[in-house]
C-alpha cells in the first residue's frame, strides 16, 4: 500500500455533480493498493497515519497527530499510486491490485483509522472523481506499507 497523505484545512471529493466526501482541518489520504498487500498493511498503515505528527504544537514544530488536533480524513482509492514507470513513458498498473481484492482493503483501512479515533470519509471506490483540497502548509507525506 502506497498513501500520498496531505495535511489540509478543507478538502472535498465529488463524482460528477455530487460531493460524496468532504473533510475540514486533518488530512487527504490517496491510497494505492498493491497485489502483494494485504489486511495486515492496511491496520499497519492507518496506525502509522492517525500518529503520524505533523500538525504543529505552540512552538510551531510538527508535534501533533490528526488524532491529537481532533482532524478528520479523507481518504480517496487511488490505484494509479502503484504505477510502474521504469519502462517508457507510459505508466504500467500490473502491480495494482484487482478491485475486487482492492476496495475490501481501502474498506479495512478505513476501518482501522475510525479505530483509531479518526473521523473518516471517502471517496467511491472504482469511480472517476474530482479532489479539492485546501493544502495547508504544504504538507504532503509519501507512505509505503512496507516501510511502515
Amino acid at each position: 500500500m502506497r498513501a500520498v497523505v496531505q495535511r489540509v484545512s478543507e478538502a472535498s471529493v465529488s463524482v460528477g455533480a455530487e460531493r460524496v466526501g468532504a473533510c475540514g482541518r486533518g488530512l487527504v489520504v490517496l491510497l494505492g493498493v498493491a497485489e502483494s498487500d494485504d489486511e495486515v498493511a492496511a491496520h499497519r498503515l492507518a496506525g502509522k497515519i492517525a500518529r503520524l505528527r505533523v500538525f504543529e504544537n505552540e512552538e510551531g514544530k510538527f508535534d501533533r497527530s490528526v488524532v491529537e488536533v481532533g482532524g478528520e480524513a479523507l481518504v480517496v482509492s487511488q490505484f494509479t499510486l502503484i504505477a510502474d514507470t521504469t519502462k517508457g513513458n507510459r505508466p504500467g498498473f500490473s502491480r495494482a491490485a484487482r478491485p475486487e481484492y482492492a476496495e475490501p482493503l481501502v474498506e479495512r483501512f478505513c476501518a482501522a483509522l475510525r479505530v483509531e479515533g479518526v473521523t473518516v470519509e471517502t471517496g467511491v471506490f472504482g469511480e472517476r472523481m474530482s479532489v479539492m483540497l485546501v493544502n495547508d502548509g504544504p504538507v504532503t507525506i509519501v507512505l509505503d506499507a512496507g516501510d511502515v
